[in-house]
């Protein structure tokens, strides 16, 4: 049979589970992240990948620092499963995870609500969580930060969102990250396709 005009798609990557936490600036996101990721230390069926950004890494982010062009070089390369950009910098997920994915297990990651419509085509199971918090402690929080390559607080915190997304879970992490962090261990660790 020729393969003239056949159209080829690509299967979706999986079995594994990518969990997209998005959330405004100063929700907590990587605090409640990190909380799970020491919870679950050792078992290695989870993997939370560290971002390449193009800004140092901070008390409040711990990322892999790139400048603008070997950004650009590690992308053109196919290093990376996802990127976008927001705040002035740019973001990618290293090109690890779909090996990761390929095996079965779950990767967890902190991503830009931007690209969760493309994430939901190239991956086979994902699960977005929303972790949001009241204005006023997300600016409080954005402003304790003190993190110059944020940009002004108040704008971040009062960015419009260009791209909604319908999350599968939502988390309100306002004054006791103790249970924020409990609720995202309980879906992160739940099967498949579990709503919380």
């Amino acid at each position: 049979m020729s393969e003239a005009g056949a159209s080829t798609v690509q299967a979706a990557i999986g079995p594994g589970r990518l969990i997209l936490v998005v959330g405004p600036s100063g929700a907590g996101k990587d605090t409640l992240i990190t909380c799970v990721r020491e919870r679950l230390a050792g078992e290695p069926a989870y993997l939370f990948p560290r971002r390449i950004v193009t800004r140092p890494p901070s008390p409040a982010e711990d990322n892999v620092e790139a400048d603008a062009e070997t950004f650009a070089a590690i992308a053109k390369a196919g290093g990376f499963a996802l990127t976008w950009s927001a705040h002035g910098h740019h973001y990618g997920i290293p090109a690890a995870i779909d090996h990761a994915l390929h095996e079965g297990r779950t990767v967890l990651s902190n991503v830009s609500r931007e690209i969760v419509a493309a994430a939901r085509r190239r991956y086979a199971n994902v699960t977005v969580i929303e972790i949001t918090a009241p204005a006023d402690v997300l600016r409080a929080r954005v402003a304790g930060r003190s993190r110059s390559s944020d940009g002004d607080a108040a704008s971040r915190v009062g960015r419009l969102v260009s791209a909604p997304v319908e999350p599968d879970v939502v988390i309100v992490n306002d004054t006791n990250v103790e249970a924020a962090a409990g609720h995202l261990l309980a879906v992160v660790t739940a099967s498949a396709g579990v709503r919380a």
